[in-house]
């Protein structure tokens, strides 16, 4: 008899197993116990009945608690009624650990309750499907740089320095001097880029923005890739093709978890046909001010604009080419203007809002370090991005994608605080 997890149950139809689960729900009647198993792989049925079991079998099938921990032992057989398609006929029961009063019932609970028993909330059937669709995005990424030729390279996590702006750094004492946590590895990134050409990172960042919008985490994860002899409209490709990379990946391999958070399907393919439309700034906020938005030439837009903009169109869409003076100071101007700089922001639909942020890097010495002069930071400090630009300077670009941002859109998800295992907000350090 073999010990399996739930997901491999199809290999195993009208064969005897053994299966470690916890009970996330129960009911039963006189003469048969349906018991909700699940084991981190999936959730499926055990039915229980009386004439086919013990009476102790049966009587603790019954007693059972909502998460308490069993061996369940008994026959896989399909099962045509439920989307998994099997289910366990339960011939043996053995407790492992009991659980009494457990606090997240089946009835409607507060979100405040909910966050602070998030180490518990995670085991539900829809965070259960919010991490199984983060963890495809995190895989699919990575199998989508490896196959295009990047090299995975880990910047600090501890600088001495800003990516972008200053004030939202956290401070920290690095014995003897300052030094902050990372708010992006770009600009490390690119000096990997330098030496392997194309590279991407994968790791944790901080912002220490107080925002308490449905968009925003103190601490998230970052997708940055960077590559060498690259010019923007060569990575606006990049990014679109790696997007619709990570949808196809999630609706070939997260079928079950998707119809768990009810995420429509045909919208989710709808999204992987290319290319993504394009509008520039200008353009962009024209089309804000003939439909009646306070919003002029300079401003950078928020969450209505941005959504309004992505309901124009049916997939993501490339907001080009924003003012030099809202951008930050190593984004390389165009060549035709030298009041707005060559990037773009990718916007998401559904008022998903930003989920991508890149640009062409400014690869000329002298005009980078008047841009760090004129942005008043210390130029000590950037000394050796500067020398990046002394040695063999290459055109080149990059992007960051927010992690979270991506899952809380691509799975369906109202608030991004559910797109990470334990959400980290301006007033939430618990658990």
């Amino acid at each position: 008899m073999e010990k399996i997890r739930i997901i491999q149950a199809d290999k195993y139809v009208g064969k005897k197993v053994k299966i470690g689960a916890w009970i996330a729900n129960k009911r039963s009647s006189g003469k048969i116990a349906f018991l909700n198993l699940r084991d981190g792989s999936a959730f499926f049925q055990g039915v229980v009945v009386k004439s086919e079991v013990s009476e102790e079998v049966f009587q603790t099938a019954k007693n059972l608690n909502q998460e308490t921990s069993v061996w369940i032992t008994g026959t896989v057989q399909e099962d045509t009624r439920s989307k998994f398609g099997y289910e366990i006929h339960v011939e043996d029961i053995d407790i492992i650990g009991e659980s009494h009063d457990y606090p997240i019932t089946p009835k409607e609970h507060g979100t405040e309750f909910l966050m602070d028993n998030r180490h518990l909330w995670l085991r539900s059937s829809k965070q259960h499907a919010i991490m199984q669709v983060r963890n495809e995005i995190i895989r699919a990424t990575y199998e989508y740089f490896n196959k295009e030729g990047f090299v995975k390279i880990d910047p600090p996590i501890l600088t001495g320095s800003a990516a972008e702006n200053t004030t939202e750094l956290f401070h920290t004492e690095y014995f003897d001097r300052d030094a902050f946590l990372s708010q992006s590895g770009q600009l490390y990134l690119e000096a990997a880029a330098m030496a392997l050409g194309k590279v991407f990172s994968f790791g944790p960042t901080f912002r220490a923005e107080k925002s308490k919008t449905r968009r925003h985490l103190i601490e998230f994860w970052m997708m940055e890739p960077e590559m060498a002899f690259m010019k923007q409209d060569e990575s606006l490709e990049i990014q679109e093709e790696y997007v619709a990379y990570l949808i196809q990946n999630v609706l070939d391999n997260c079928d079950a978890a998707l119809d768990t958070l009810n995420r429509d399907k045909e919208l989710l393919k709808q999204y992987t046909q290319l290319p993504y439309p394009r509008i520039s700034y200008d353009d962009a906020v024209e089309l804000l001010q003939k439909n009646d938005f306070d919003v002029k030439w300079g401003d950078d837009f928020g969450s209505p604009e941005e959504t309004f903009i992505a309901q124009q169109y049916d997939k993501p869409v490339f907001i080009l080419n924003y003012p030099k003076a809202i951008k930050p100071f190593y984004m390389k101007p165009h060549p035709d203007r030298d009041d707005v700089v060559l990037c773009a922001d990718m916007i998401a639909p559904e008022g998903y809002g930003e989920i991508i942020g890149g640009s062409e890097r400014e690869e000329d010495y002298d005009a980078l370090r008047e841009q760090i002069l004129a942005f008043d930071l210390d130029i000590k400090e950037y000394e050796w991005y500067l020398e990046l630009r002394k040695y063999g300077s290459v055109p080149h670009s990059g992007f960051g994608l927010g992690l979270e941002r991506a899952v809380t859109w691509i799975s369906g998800t109202e608030h991004i605080r559910e797109s990470i295992p334990f959400p980290r907000l301006l007033n939430r350090i618990y658990p």
